[in-house]
Order: C-alpha cells, then structure tokens, then sequence
C-alpha cells in the first residue's frame, strides 16, 4: 500500500479519474479543494506555516488530511468543536480509507476527564459506601461498571444513557489532580495511557485546541507530552484560536477547586483509612474559609474587572488569611501522614497549586512565592508580571464567581512556543479574513511569517442565498430601535414560515424582541436559557416551522442542514462588549501603543463574527435562504463597507417585495 501511496500525487488525488472520484457517487471536481491541498502540500515540504480562508463547500478537510498522508507525516488535527471530530472520523477518514485503499490509523486524545479511573471503579466496588452515592447514582454506577467490563477506550461519551451533568462522573474520571501516574497499579491498563500510545502509533491525531494548547504550556505528567511529536498540526476552526489560548495561558480560581480538594482528601483518607482528627479537623476549616472567602464575591456581575486587588485583600485580610491559614494547615497535616506518600502527592500538588494562586490573584507577592511558583512553569509568567500582561477579571456562573486572569495579548506568547517551531501549522476555517486579508489575526496570533490563501465558497451565493437591509431602520441606539426590530421579524418570520435563527448581540434586546413577537405567529419560538443549548438545537431540529431566537453561542458551530433553517436575522453588527474586560484591556493597550483600537481591533473582530453567523445557512449546494441584517450602519457609516466586502457576494435587496419572491422560488423547487 505504501508503494501505491507514493506514487499518488495531490494531483492524481483529486482530479478527474482519481481516487477521490471513484470513491464518491456523483464527484464533483472542486478547483478550490485542490488548490488548498496544492498550498498544505507545499507548507508541509518547505516546513512553512500557512493561513487559509476556505469558504463552505470547499472540503477543506481532505484539502489538508490527504497531503500530510501522502508526505507520510504524523498531522495532529487541532478542532474547536465536537461536531468537527465526529465528521472527521465518521465522514471524512472512512472516505480517505476508501480512496486510498488502506486502513489508516487514527487516534483521538481528549482531556482526562474524559476517561474512567480503574482504580476509582476498583476502589468503589470494593468499598460500596464509598463514595456515598444516593439511589440514582447508585443504578449510574451500576451502568458505567457494566459498561467498563467491555469497553475498550474508557471514554464517557460511549457510556450508553450518561447523563451530561452527571454528579456521579466527576467522582470516578481520571482527572490529574488525583491520578498517582506510574505509582497506580493500574497504569499500564489505563484508559489515559492507552490513549497516549494509540497516539504515538497513529498517522492522524484528533485533538482539541484546548488540549493542544496545554500541551504547549509545558503542563506534562507521568504520561510525558500530552500531543506527540508531530510533522504538521493544523488547526481547523482557527477563529477560535486566541479565545481558547488565552483560556490555557492564563488561570483561574473557584470555590469549586478548594472544595474538590476537601472532597478528595476526605475520599482519599477514608479508602486509604488514614484519616486523623487533625486531618478531618483541617478538611473542615478549608471548608469554612473557602465559603467565607468567596461569599466577598456574592454580588459580581456576570463579567467585570477584578480592579485594585491589593486594596481588595487589605480590605478583606482576615477573610484572605483564614483561606491561605486553613490552605496551609491541611498541606501540614498531609506531610504528617505516613506510608501513602502515592496517595498524598497529587492532594499536596493540587494543595500547593491553590495557594500559589490565591496569592498571586490577591497581589501578595514575595519571594516565597516565587520560589513556590517553581514547582508550577505554566504559572511563572503570570506571578512575576508586573507590567500589565494579563487583565484580572471575574464572573458568575452557577457555582459561583470565578476569579480570571488572561494574558491581554496571546500573540508574543504563540510566537514563541508555535509558531518560531520548525513544525509547519496550518491554520484554516471559512471566517478568517477581512476584505480578503488576514492582517486582523495574524496581528492577534503573532503570526508573521507564512503563505496565505482565500478560497471563495463553493456555492452559487447570488442564487441560494439574498441578504436583506431594511431601508428605514433607525440607529440601534434610538428606543425606537427594538419596536422596529421586533416589527421586521415578525415580517420576515411570516415570509420564511418559521423556520428561522433570529441573533442578537445582548439578552436584553433577545428578550425584549421575543417578548413582542413570539405571541403573534404561529409558529413554535425557542428562547435561549429556557433549556440548555444542546436541548434547544434538538428541539428545533425535531420541529417543524421552529424559530429560535438566541445570542453569540448560536453564532457559530452550528450546523442545520436543509430547509429546517432557511432564514438567519441578526439585530445589530456584533461589535464586542467595550466594557467587557479582557475587551477594555485590549483596547487600552492599542491605544497606549499609538494605535485605533476601533479600526484594529474592534472593527475587523465584528466583521469576522457577523461572517460567523451569516455562516449558519447555507451549508450546502441545495439550501436557500434569506440573510437578514436589521443593523443601518451597515449602509450609513463609513465602515459599512468592511462588513459587506468582508462577505461573499449574496444578491442583496432592502425590497420585501423581493423576499417574498425568493422564498417563493425556494418553495416550488
């Protein structure tokens, strides 16, 4: 088969006669497929990084899988979402399989969490009471040991009836915070390790940014590397890039991560039977500091600057010191124990870890710190920054706040550890450009040396698709904006019958605009936050004639196909919160640095993401849709222009008249 695969050329692949065409029923030759894998396979030879814009419908993902098997690469394909994993290895490698007349091997790597600990299952089978489960997690239990007996990869997705938001799972996975590495009796079965060498073994590795970008801040255990070396890494869904590593190169810290270590320490003592009062004692004064340090916290917002954090823990000492003393007093208590030092390691990192960032989120900075600060690398930048480097922030969520801090700028930091490695990254998704240049994020990424490329979307945009700008619309700062918001909706939504995505930019204009028109059709209305979003898709999948009306989570990675979508509204042009924080420090430091945060930052970020959400429609060569923009700026300001330079060349009209035509057409296809 390797004799066959050599002489094949990119070329040979995908033209006419090739082995692509005869693997598909009803080929169609793409000159922009071809093109794309013409550009991988030259970044791949010359050990260049490439950037590609490939607009849907260009089969972007053979464009690069197909290149890096031919070089006889190991490739790591890095994706934002789940839904591109699945296509890639229920769609797109079974297809390459066929065309290439071989069995390729292909391994998919997921964060620990994903994956059953042995020792935790063997532990409570032994010890029934435990884990102190209830009844229904007592009947989940008994489904996950019988799914165990036969499963080959531990992975939680394939627990049959796993609930999402299992209590149970988090007691029984294989996070690192508890995992003994190569003390555990169970190390050579692991479903971790496993994983590890079907991925060192593998031509094609699948993984996540998050879990690339963790590999690249140094955060390695007993399983050595978490991504394997690797010959090319491209990255699909590369708008997603500085988002997710500004999420691994910075750090957070949560009520929930003290109480999961009061919650292991107590597991762990009662299994091993070397609990103490003063252990016991120690768990319960961790306990107590940790809700009384974070009750400061009760009334944040969802998200807002943590300002003056020296002023704040000078404020707050006692609360601050009660946390750090009762942090202390457990980490003293975990030296004293004897003869399970496998056991008490990971609780004494994971201890240790805490302590370091509580000070450092609290501005108490010395030079113990920094000496503790050693024994943690990926948090070093963080503790000895003191010129601004990273925004301090904090947020509610349903367990409470999180306190944050994100590097301002992600792009010195990709520089350095991606992108100056000999190893050639590609990077592509169809939302990548501005007016048909990449300067926006290669700024943000710190990519400055590579190929570029565009490629226009494969489908007849000005024949599927019609954009609508209403004429008359006032300013979106005008009262009279939501009124008339919720008027051409209603309009457009009798015109579609339904069937429709209506986005917005806040949850206040969702509401309001829901509130005024779903009572008015006749058709079923989802609202976001009713139900959770995957809930919701399912539901307006499964519907006929459904509107959902949504925010920036429906924006992108979500795929309709046929004509259950056949109309995408969006409210205003999706410029970025200004008072979000980690926003507000971007822009502070364009404009220290002599820059126009609006032109460089805020501008070309809103055309990328109404590229995004524009994007949810036509997804293949049948659809037909109408794209409707309420937003006048997009016609009366002098930068309306980027927006729809920015877009592929849909028939526009501002004529309902003309609506009502095209959605007539659609239907008598």
């Amino acid at each position: 088969m390797r004799a066959r695969q050599a002489e094949l050329t990119v070329e040979g692949f995908f033209g006419p006669g090739g082995p692509l065409q005869q693997a598909i029923s009803g080929w169609e030759f793409r000159e922009g497929q071809l093109d794309m894998a013409l550009a991988v396979e030259s970044a791949i030879e010359e050990r260049r990084h490439l950037i590609v814009e490939a607009g849907t419908g260009t089969g972007k993902t053979l464009a690069y899988l197909v290149p890096i098997i031919l070089a006889d690469k190991r490739g790591v394909i890095s994706t934002a979402t789940k839904n591109l994993q699945d296509q890639l290895l229920r769609k797109d490698v079974p297809l390459l399989q066929r065309a290439l007349g071989r069995k390729l091997r292909v391994a998919v790597m997921k964060g620990r969490t994903n994956f059953l600990c042995l020792e935790k299952l063997q532990n409570q089978e032994r010890q029934p009471t435990l884990l102190g489960l209830n009844e229904p997690q007592e009947k989940e239990f008994e489904n996950v040991r019988k799914w165990a007996r036969k499963t080959r990869t531990g992975d939680r997705a394939d627990v049959p009836g796993l609930r999402a938001g299992s209590k149970l799972w988090p007691r029984i996975d294989a996070r690192g915070e508890a995992c003994t590495g190569r003390e555990c009796e169970f190390f050579e079965d692991c479903f971790v390790t496993r994983m590890h060498q079907r991925a060192r073994s593998a031509d094609i590795v699948i993984v996540n940014h998050h879990l690339y970008f963790a590999d690249l801040s140094l955060r390695e255990d007993d399983f050595g590397p978490i991504v394997p070396p690797h010959g090319v890494v491209v990255f699909d869904e590369a708008h997603e890039i500085e988002r997710v590593a500004g999420q691994l190169f910075g750090a957070s810290l949560s009520a929930s991560r003290f109480d999961d270590l009061a919650s292991r320490t107590q597991l762990v003592s009662k299994e091993e039977k070397f609990g103490s009062p003063g252990l016991t004692g120690a768990v319960r004064a961790l306990r107590a500091g940790t809700r009384s340090f974070f009750k400061l916290f009760e009334d944040v917002s969802l998200r807002t600057a943590f300002q003056g954090r020296t002023r704040f823990r000078r404020r707050h000492e006692g609360h601050f010191r009660g946390l750090l003393s009762a942090l202390e007093s457990l980490l003293a208590e975990l030296r004293l124990v004897e003869g399970h030092r496998d056991k008490t390691r990971p609780l004494g990192a994971a201890g240790r870890e805490l302590r370091v960032l509580l000070r450092t989120f609290l501005a108490d900075v010395d030079d113990r710190l920094l000496d503790d600060a050693a024994e943690f690398p990926a948090l070093e930048s963080l503790i000895e920054d003191r010129t601004g480097r990273y925004v301090y922030w904090m947020e509610k969520r349903q367990r409470g706040a999180t306190l944050n801090a994100t590097p301002v700028e992600v792009a010195p930091i990709l520089d350095q550890l991606l992108f100056k490695s000999e190893v050639p990254a590609v990077l592509t998704s169809a939302t990548l450009s501005i007016e048909g240049r990449f300067e926006y994020v290669r700024s943000r990424l710190g990519l400055h040396a590579c190929s570029e490329l565009v490629i226009p979307g494969h489908f007849d945009y000005p024949r599927q698709a019609l954009l609508y700008l209403p004429r008359s619309m006032p300013e979106p700062r005008n009262p009279a904006f939501a009124q008339r918001a919720a008027g051409e909706v209603g309009r457009l939504l009798e015109l579609s019958e339904g069937r429709a995505f209506v986005l917005f930019t806040s949850y206040k204009q969702m509401r309001a605009v829901h509130a005024r028109v779903s009572g008015s059709l006749a058709y079923p209305c989802l609202l976001q936050g009713s139900e959770p979003n995957p809930i919701l898709l399912e539901r307006f999948l499964a519907t006929q004639q459904c509107v959902l009306f949504a925010t920036a989570s429906f924006w992108q990675g979500v795929d309709v196909p046929g004509d259950r979508l056949s109309c995408v509204i969006i409210d205003k042009l999706p410029f970025a919160v200004p008072t979000d924080p980690i926003v507000q420090a971007r822009l502070n430091q364009i404009h220290a640095h002599g820059g126009n945060p609006f032109a460089e930052y805020q501008l070309p970020g809103a055309a990328l993401a109404l590229k995004q959400g524009f994007g949810r429609l036509i997804r293949s060569g049948t659809d037909r849709g109408v794209l409707a923009l309420l937003d006048p700026r997009v016609r009366t300001s002098r930068y309306g222009r980027v927006f729809l330079n920015s877009l592929p060349e849909y028939r526009r009209t501002s004529d309902l008249l003309e609506v009502r035509r095209f959605f007539a057409a659609a239907r008598r296809r």
